[in-house]
């Protein structure tokens, strides 16, 4: 049992990989895997008495450290709200790892 929670990721996840937020910016997806997804939140608007993300840029990035900052964006793309940007998100990083193991 010890063993299981051991094992288990500290990060919340969606559709099984991690989550991780730094600020206004989202890591979608496992370092240990050629790509992730970036997600920075550029606007909010208020909804009621919370901020709620608006403007998201995402970007599907190489985790190779190896190569220059700009060869590791793959795909950039802005959406409105953070559905549309982690539907987009999911679909990238999907695609690109099952090309990645062909």
């Amino acid at each position: 049992m010890k063993a299981k929670k051991a094992n288990a990721s500290k990060f919340p996840t969606y559709k099984g990989k991690p989550l991780v937020r730094c600020g206004n910016t989202i890591y979608y997806g496992d370092m240990k895997d050629p790509y992730v997804i970036k997600m920075d939140i550029k606007s909010t608007k208020k909804l009621a008495d919370q901020d709620i993300a608006d403007e998201i840029t995402i970007q599907l990035m190489r985790t190779d450290s190896t190569i220059s900052t700009k060869k590791q964006i793959v795909k950039t793309s802005k959406k409105n709200g953070l559905y549309l940007a982690m539907d987009i998100s999911e679909a990238w990083l999907e695609r690109a790892l099952a090309h990645d193991e062909e």
